[in-house]
C-alpha cells in the first residue's frame, strides 16, 4: 500500500476526528425540539418557543441568560432560516441555540459541550486503508439538475434533496451507477451497501474531484452523517437506488 495514501488518509482523519470534537459541533447536539405556532417551553432551555408567519421566535425576560445578538433578551425576538439552512440564533451559559427549518417546520437544537455524546467521544473506527477502495468513476450529468425527495434520519421527516448527474465506476469487479451532486469541482454522494446496518452506519456520505467528467472516488473516506452519532440528527438518506452491491469494507465504520 502506498505510504502517500496511508499519511494523506492519516491527516484527513486527524483532521476529521478535530472537528467532531469541537465544542459545538455535532456531537454536542443535546436535543431536537420541534416548534409551532403553540408557545412552549423546553427542559433546560429559557425561553418560550413559537413559529409565527415565516420566523420562529423566542420570548424571555432577562433574567433568564438567553443572550441574542449579544445581548440578554428581555422581550421577543425573531429569526428567519431559508429551507434545509440553519444558524445559532442564541445562547445560554456555554450552550448555543441552533435553529434550523426542515420540510418547511422550523427546529431548535441546543449544542451543549457537555453533551454525553461529546464528553464520552474517543474518536471514529474505521477500515484499515486499501488502495484498491480508489476508483475513477465517470459522470454523466442529467440534462438539468433534478429535484428528488428523500427520506431522513427522523422517521417520518421527508426532504428536498438535488442531483445533478449519475457516477459510474467499478468496485469489486462490478459496476456501480450512484446519482450524485456538484459542487464546483467536487463532486458529493450519499450511499450505502452491504455493511450497511451492520459494521458500519445505515448509510454514509463521499466526496470526490471532479475534472473533465472524471471523478475520483477514495471509499478510505467514507464518512458517517451526523445522525450516525446523535438522536438528534436530520440527516437526509440516499436517493433511492443508491445502493453499492458489494461491501464497501473501507471508510468509517459505525461508532461503538
Amino acid at each position: 500500500m502506498s505510504d502517500d495514501l496511508r499519511a494523506d488518509w492519516a491527516e484527513w482523519h486527524d483532521h476529521r476526528e478535530a472537528e467532531l470534537r469541537s465544542p459545538h459541533g455535532w456531537l454536542s447536539l443535546a436535543g431536537l425540539h420541534w416548534l409551532d405556532e403553540r408557545p412552549r417551553r423546553f427542559p433546560g432551555v429559557p425561553g418560550e418557543w413559537h413559529t409565527g408567519g415565516s420566523a420562529a421566535r423566542v420570548t424571555a425576560t432577562a433574567d433568564e441568560g438567553l443572550v441574542v445578538d449579544g445581548s440578554p433578551l428581555d422581550g421577543t425576538a425573531e429569526v428567519v432560516v431559508e429551507e434545509q439552512e440553519s444558524t445559532i440564533f442564541a445562547s445560554y451559559g456555554d450552550v448555543r441555540l441552533e435553529v434550523a427549518l426542515r420540510s418547511g417546520t422550523y427546529v431548535l437544537r441546543p449544542r451543549d459541550p457537555e453533551a454525553p455524546a461529546l464528553r464520552t467521544f474517543t474518536g471514529v473506527p474505521a477500515y484499515e486503508v486499501r488502495p484498491e477502495y480508489v476508483v475513477e468513476a465517470r459522470f454523466t450529468p442529467y440534462g438539468a439538475p433534478r429535484a428528488i425527495v428523500v427520506g431522513s434520519a427522523q422517521e417520518g421527516l421527508e426532504q428536498d434533496s438535488t442531483v445533478d448527474g449519475e457516477l459510474v465506476f467499478t468496485l469489486g469487479g462490478v459496476e456501480q451507477r450512484l446519482a450524485a451532486s456538484v459542487d464546483g469541482d467536487t463532486v458529493d454522494l450519499r450511499f450505502s451497501d452491504t455493511t450497511s446496518g451492520t459494521s458500519t452506519a445505515g448509510w454514509r456520505a463521499l466526496t470526490g474531484s471532479l475534472r473533465d467528467g472524471r471523478a475520483v472516488l477514495d471509499f478510505n473516506r467514507a464518512r458517517n452523517m451526523p445522525s450516525a452519532f446523535s438522536p438528534h440528527g436530520t440527516c437526509p438518506r440516499p436517493p433511492e437506488g443508491n445502493v453499492i452491491t458489494v461491501p464497501v469494507e473501507a471508510g468509517e465504520l459505525k461508532p461503538a
